[in-house]
């Protein structure tokens, strides 16, 4: 696990984009959106490209959607068993990396709004009764720390929201997190395993992964003066 805060669209980092990912990049409306996009492109390339012996520019990243062709889906090394997660929010970018095992990583920023709409679309009935009950100043934190454990969880099974969050359902705040049940196939509680991340105040975050053997997570910072190219 790194994590890393946005970087500045300047010209040294702009560089290792592909001309796709340069596309999408400079789709985006706002420069904070361009900013995270970008950030999570770099900090895989350049974490990756240490930990595979070559050049961050020469890191191939595929996120080709297997439905649809569009490059948006989740990003993958072709050739390798390599798996990784980007995810963003906030002032937090952060990339989850795996050896063989389906990973998927999520982060929430929980100063977000959480109204009772969103509660019904992201909770199971069990567990929007457990945040219902809850005194009113508890809630937003325990919501986004179940979202974000069922995002890494969708993102895992390279699904993502098709799977509807509602279907899965979590083991309450202050146990350890675990998905109990699952109306997916693509989630199997006796094979997905769950930790939350401490990436900061304000923040809710988790890495899942799909085995049966529990998980391990080493969380570093990344810092832009380790990786930079030389000029």
């Amino acid at each position: 696990m790194w994590w890393a805060t946005p970087l500045p669209a300047d010209d040294a980092w702009l560089a290792l984009l592909t001309p796709v990912e340069r596309t999408r990049f400079d789709a985006y409306r706002k420069a904070e959106d361009r900013d995270r996009f970008l950030t999570g492109r770099v900090l895989a390339r350049t974490v990756l490209g240490r930990r595979l012996g070559i050049a961050p520019a020469d890191v191939e990243l595929d996120a080709t959607c297997p439905d649809c062709g569009r490059p948006h889906g989740k990003p993958r090394v072709p050739d390798s068993d390599l798996e990784l997660s980007i995810s963003h929010a906030g002032d937090r970018v952060g990339l989850a990396v795996s050896s063989g095992t389906p990973v998927g990583l999520d982060v929430e920023a929980t100063t977000r709004n959480s109204g009772d709409d969103l509660l019904r679309y992201v909770l199971s009935d069990a567990e929007y009764t457990t945040v219902a009950a809850l005194p009113e100043a508890d809630r937003a934190d325990v919501f986004f720390t179940y979202w974000a454990r069922k995002e890494a969880v969708m993102k895992a099974t390279g699904l993502g929201l098709k799977i509807p969050l509602k279907s899965v359902t979590l083991t309450p705040p202050g146990q350890q997190p675990a998905v109990v049940g699952s109306a997916h196939d693509a989630v199997q509680p006796a094979s997905t395993a769950l930790v939350d991340l401490q990436c900061g105040p304000g923040y809710a975050a988790a890495v899942a992964a799909l085995t049966p053997n529990g998980l391990a997570v080493t969380q570093q910072w990344w810092q832009s003066a380790d990786f930079r190219p030389q000029s």
